[in-house]
């Protein structure tokens, strides 16, 4: 009996997974992607109709789509009601709400949950990005 271990099947084995994984990859079809492309826009974006909460935590609205933006002060309980107003039958208009850094973020989530209760599905918040130095950039 030989006390010999016998390589050549093993060395066998390793040619053909070789083989195989030298192969396998061209063999597989390469998958294409199709990326979007960038043309005009069909219609101008619509600006937000902006939902202000000041530091004494009253609200005012200011219609970014109008000719000369104003801040039109409003309670809570005539909010919905004005921004229905200003959206004028546009009920894809989108609403932004911007709060004052003094103002707590719970008062924040109650203007947007308020809006959300009565059927607006388009709010996001605004956000000011501040420079290198601490100042807005404008």
């Amino acid at each position: 009996m030989m006390n010999q271990i016998n390589v050549v099947p093993y060395i066998d084995v390793m040619l053909v997974l070789l083989v195989i994984f030298m192969v396998a990859p061209q063999a597989t079809p390469t998958g294409s992607i199709e990326l979007p492309s960038v043309g005009q826009a069909s219609q101008t974006p619509v600006q937000p109709i902006e939902v202000i909460v000041k530091a004494d935590g009253k609200l005012a609205l200011r219609d970014r789509g109008a000719a000369s933006p104003k801040e039109t002060p409003v309670t809570r309980d005539t909010l919905v009601s004005t921004v229905r107003d200003m959206q004028a039958g546009d009920a894809s208009r989108p609403l932004v709400v911007a709060g004052d850094k003094a103002v707590r973020y719970e008062e924040i989530t109650k203007v947007v949950g308020a809006l959300q209760n009565n059927g607006f599905t388009r709010i996001g918040l605004l956000v000011e990005q501040t420079g290198q130095n601490g100042k807005p950039a404008r």
